[in-house]
């Protein structure tokens, strides 16, 4: 007899002859999480399902305290299980979304760790790799989460380096960057357990065109994102970035460069509108802004994060952008948690 709950009617199908064992998913909701991404992730198992007739995956819902979750959209979601022991070989997804650092408490991360010592799979969607880090279950595997939340947590989690890939699948670790990045995953996932064929048409219900592999970066390219392909302006960027914490001088990056200053700053001027110095400080005041709104980090330590030589010229530049000082900033934004 067919589970209404875990296979709905559609008029497309997909025929697959061979009696499979089912796949267990457990999608534990954070608060906060990032509706998009679970969802991106849950559906193409639905899709399955529906295509086939059959119940060949199923899926429950957990949440801290088995009550109603949040998302970051407004949205509340009910739980169906509690957090109790899962069935064997089943996956579990950590669904986080926005302020990770801060909605994983200590049920949550104990939780992660007896199931992980029981041999469940884990994954992370989104910034769920904050709370399997918590939990201490990364280790040496490659992993990734949601490339907005990447520095907050390599500040937090100094000893561990995220990629910029859309997801990572090693052993028994499976994350992705959120959004549409988890259908990615969740099509390699279904291609590997049932072929290539189902996953393109589970992609086509989804109209969903999927990414070159797992390894495609999160991120338009510099070029895309800036219309142009100039060697220099994108080599200038990429050294920004990598800079951040210790702002080279104009002088020096134009030697590194091998580009004068004057053509350096018609570049930026025509495909940024900015100068080289302005842009350097965007990019630094963005990662403050995201180091406030995600670690517990003092706004000394920031202002070293992020290559300011005191908490003031930290606070002069970050009120000249959001109009705000950091300290208020902080303020306001824990009054609204």
């Amino acid at each position: 007899m067919i589970n209404d709950k875990f296979v709905s009617k559609g008029a497309a199908s997909f025929t697959l002859d061979d009696n499979r064992e089912k796949q267990v998913f457990y999608f534990l909701l954070l608060p906060k999480l990032t509706m998009l991404a679970f969802s991106s992730a849950l559906e193409p198992l639905r899709i399955v399902n529906q295509l086939t007739q059959k119940e060949i995956y199923n899926w429950h819902i957990l949440t801290p305290g088995n009550m109603p979750v949040t998302c970051s959209n407004g949205v509340v979601i009910n739980p169906d299980t509690e957090l109790e022991d899962v069935q064997k070989n089943a996956t579990i997804f950590v669904c986080s979304g926005v302020e990770p650092m801060f909605t994983a408490d200590k049920q949550v991360i104990n939780w992660i760790r007896k199931q992980h010592r029981m041999g469940s799979k884990f994954g992370g969607i989104c910034s769920g790799a904050y709370a399997l880090a918590k939990a201490g279950i990364i280790g040496p595997s490659k992993f990734t989460l949601h490339w907005e939340n990447q520095p907050g947590f390599i500040e937090t989690f100094p000893e561990l380096s995220p990629t910029q890939s859309l997801f990572e699948i090693e052993k028994n670790l499976i994350t992705c960057g959120g959004g549409s990045a988890a259908t990615d995953m969740m099509l390699h996932l279904i291609e590997e357990s049932l072929g290539r064929e189902v996953a393109i048409v589970v992609a086509d219900m989804c109209i969903h065109k999927r990414a070159s592999g797992q390894k495609a970066p999160q991120k338009s390219s510099l070029s895309v994102a800036l219309g142009s392909r100039n060697l220099h302006l994108i080599s200038a960027i990429q050294v920004m970035t990598e800079t951040v914490e210790e702002p080279l001088p104009l002088v020096k990056m134009c030697e590194i460069l091998k580009i004068s200053r004057r053509q350096l700053e018609r570049l930026f001027k025509r495909y940024t509108q900015q100068s080289p110095i302005q842009f350097y400080y965007s990019l630094r005041l963005e990662k403050a802004h995201a180091l406030l709104n995600e670690t517990n980090m003092s706004i000394t330590e920031i202002a070293t994060a992020t290559g300011f030589n005191s908490v003031s010229h930290l606070s002069r530049q970050f009120k000249a952008k959001y109009s705000i000082s950091p300290t208020s900033f902080r303020k306001g934004w824990h009054l609204n948690t």
